[in-house]
């Protein structure tokens, strides 16, 4: 069986009834189709079947149609609907064969975890003849890859926490092993343009240039622009890479790019920060901790972070922050003098370098026709004095992208701010 010929299409078939039934949110697929994009391999479909042999064996079928590879998630378990490295081989004309080193790491995983391995878990072991075996360390089930007639299926195991490492781990060499050429992606981070807006300053970028590729990808205020170029050696793939971001840097996005390959903007925020020494602290109220909970979701971000207030009700903001009654009394809590008080009074009262706030109506009521749902002032504030932004976001959004795009603006400003 010939294991050399290159890969450009994929599907992805996730097998369970489980899946089907909506039990259980389908994430292989999503994580799947994110590492085969980072290997330049194009996912041309994502299907789900229930545990059926027939309905397998036609969804293979289907599948080799249109891909060189197929990727499987679930059914390799020791139960009797287990079925899809059975129906794998079926397909190809394989028969299974016990495979022994599997077999005494099935058995050492049970007596490692103190349990009694049953005679059905031996069913995990037989492999079909022929068949790439990866080793499973973190379950009983292990992967593997079957070639035929240029056509290659790779079964994974279906739990997440088996199916991500065991894919970083194993699949990821071997796919690369398959590649004839090097692949670089890199990604630019955008926040406060829109996409069309982004894609009309790009267009002639985005549609002529063929490598390197520029492709848009989106999320509630942001934009990611993933640079992906193809040559025989990385350092060449790189160099092509830079200079297509030196040119979008050189174009009317280059004010909204907050950086490359950083994560998301509150990754962003805490390495510009760590660079600098600095601390910040939050006061919140339409985001009700929204700020700070993605802050503390980077690891690491404890040398930036020193904490953040919550302060909803109008009392909370004068006893916590030092927000005046008569700010509050003459001009409402969702104005710019309050977030600009707020943001100050928790930097002093916390002692950060950098204090922020976000004040506004988040919905689906408490708007006025003076300020509609969707008006929110983000303050900052430094040694140096206090910045407001306004935002006047539609009020047919939802209340979650109302405060998705508040925390998003929170940290923008704070990238931009005087420090």
């Amino acid at each position: 069986m010939s294991h050399h010929q290159p890969i450009h299409t994929a599907e992805i078939l996730c097998v369970g009834t489980e899946l089907l039934l909506g039990d259980i949110v389908n994430t292989n697929a999503a994580y799947l189709s994110r590492k085969l994009a980072e290997l330049g391999i194009h996912v041309y479909r994502h299907t789900a079947v229930g545990d059926n042999p027939t309905r397998l064996k036609h969804a293979l079928e289907a599948a080799f149609a249109e891909a060189d590879l197929v990727i499987t998630s679930g059914g390799l378990g020791p139960t009797y609907d287990d079925l899809t490295k059975e129906t794998v081989a079926s397909y190809f004309g394989c028969e299974l064969e016990m495979h022994e080193e599997s077999l005494c790491t099935i058995r050492s995983y049970f007596s490692r975890i103190g349990r009694e391995m049953t005679k059905n878990n031996e069913k995990q072991a037989m492999m079909p003849k022929g068949a790439i075996v990866f080793p499973n360390h973190y379950g009983t089930a292990p992967s593997l890859a079957l070639c035929k007639g240029g056509k290659t299926v790779i079964m994974l195991p279906g739990p997440p926490g088996e199916l991500c490492p065991i894919f970083e781990e194993e699949i990821l060499p071997y796919l690369k092993s398959r590649r004839e050429t090097v692949l670089v992606s890199k990604n630019i981070h955008i926040f406060g343009m829109g996409e069309s807006a982004v894609e009309s300053h790009l267009k002639e970028l985005m549609t002529e240039s063929k490598n390197p590729t520029v492709a848009p990808y989106c999320k509630e205020g942001e934009v990611r622009l993933r640079v992906t170029a193809e040559s025989d050696c990385e350092a060449s793939a790189t160099a092509m890479c830079d200079e297509m971001i030196e040119q979008i840097r050189q174009s009317e996005v280059g004010a909204y790019i907050y950086g490359v390959d950083v994560g998301c903007l509150e990754q962003a925020v805490v390495l510009f920060l760590r660079e600098r020494g600095l601390t910040m602290a939050c006061a919140e109220s339409c985001t009700g901790g929204l700020i700070a909970k993605r802050v503390t979701d980077i690891a690491g971000c404890s040398d930036v972070f020193l904490g953040g207030c919550v302060t909803y009700a109008n009392e909370a903001k004068e006893r916590l922050l030092g927000v005046s009654h008569e700010s509050l009394e003459r001009f409402g809590a969702v104005s710019e003098q309050v977030a600009r008080e707020m943001a100050r009074g928790v930097r002093e009262r916390l002692g950060a370098d950098v204090g922020v706030s976000a004040t506004g109506i988040a919905g689906p009521g408490g708007g006025s026709p003076e300020k509609p749902v969707g008006t929110v002032y983000i303050g900052v504030s430094t040694a140096k004095g206090e910045q407001v932004r306004k935002l006047s976001l539609s009020s047919m959004r939802s209340r979650e992208y109302i405060r998705i795009v508040s925390a998003g603006n929170a940290y923008d400003m704070i990238l931009k701010c005087e420090l």
